[in-house]
């Protein structure tokens, strides 16, 4: 049975290092942001059609990991992300990602105790901005029921605040 922890929240909160950090602890193997790979590759004036290619894309490098059958998976966001920032760009949830039901076991929510950094993806550096797409990200968690765990710290101690979060969820850890 595969353990699936998922990061999730705002932007520039450490979540992509966090996620290969985290997978070399464990031995996990890791979905990387899709999201940040398509808007790379296309741009970020993103638009519905945009928002459900990147969906799509989550969804199948997902069922590509899962399908390996490794002991852990760690997601550097999912489809969730991907409702928020509908919702924060366009203002509407999508239908489609509503839908979606192959949530994690477990969400990590890294705390907004990091600088904000540009790195040419990023839309939402604003103190306000930030916090109003980490209260999106979490309100998608919420709504559904999903356990979820707040990660602080720096460096070491982001891992070791996501490990004891893994921890206190009763998984046990390699």
């Amino acid at each position: 049975m595969t353990r699936h922890i998922c990061l999730h929240g705002a932007e520039s909160t450490g979540k992509t290092t966090l996620a290969s950090r985290l997978a070399a602890r464990l031995g996990a193997a890791v979905v990387p942001e899709y999201g940040r790979s398509w808007c790379e590759a296309n741009g970020t004036d993103l638009d519905a059609g945009d928002l459900l290619a990147i969906f799509e894309g989550h969804v199948a490098a997902t069922k590509a990991a899962m399908a390996q059958a490794p002991a852990w998976l760690v997601s550097d966001t999912d489809p969730l992300m991907t409702q928020a920032w509908a919702v924060m760009l366009l203002g509407e949830r999508l239908a489609e990602i509503d839908a979606w039901e192959d949530v994690a076991d477990l969400y990590l929510v890294p705390a907004l105790d990091l600088p904000w950094r540009d790195d040419g993806t990023r839309l939402f550096g604003s103190d306000l901005a930030r916090r109003q797409f980490m209260d999106l990200a979490i309100g998608e968690l919420e709504r559904r029921g999903l356990r979820w765990a707040w990660v602080e710290g720096e460096g070491e101690a982001r891992v070791q605040s996501a490990l004891m979060a893994i921890e206190a969820a009763n998984f046990l850890l390699p």
